[in-house]
């Protein structure tokens, strides 16, 4: 039991990695060409995408859930992730006047627990 949590927590981070790099890169781009809250938004649609298949098929991939339903079920979880990950953004950023890129860093920590748990618990349930 304890392998296959490190096992997944292991993939999790990995992928979790590629995704963050994947927003915070979009991030970057944009964030001068826009409201740092819309290069945010724009960077988690990209990084959705590694997420989820990363997710699915490295870091949860004994599961029995159909795709679609999995699917389903991390859009729901992403969303929530998001909604956390703005909220403490505009707080850092608008709020508390921390740069933008820090605020981002420190957001998206804060939503990676919280998508860990609702992904490893409900959307790739085994």
């Amino acid at each position: 039991m304890m392998r296959a949590w490190l096992r997944a927590g292991g993939w999790f981070a990995l992928v979790g990695v590629a995704a963050a790099l994947t927003h915070l890169g979009v991030f970057a781009a944009l964030r001068s060409l826009c409201w740092p809250e819309l290069a945010n938004a724009l960077g988690f649609v990209v990084a959705f995408g590694v997420s989820f298949a990363g997710h699915r098929w490295l870091s949860f991939a004994g599961t029995s859930t159909p795709l679609g339903q999995s699917f389903r079920r991390f859009l729901v979880t992403a969303l929530v992730g998001f909604a956390c990950n703005e909220a403490v953004f505009v707080l850092l950023y608008r709020g508390l006047d921390w740069p933008s890129l820090l605020a981002l860093l420190s957001a998206m920590v804060v939503a990676a627990g919280q998508t860990f748990l609702f992904s490893r618990f409900w959307a790739f349930r085994r």
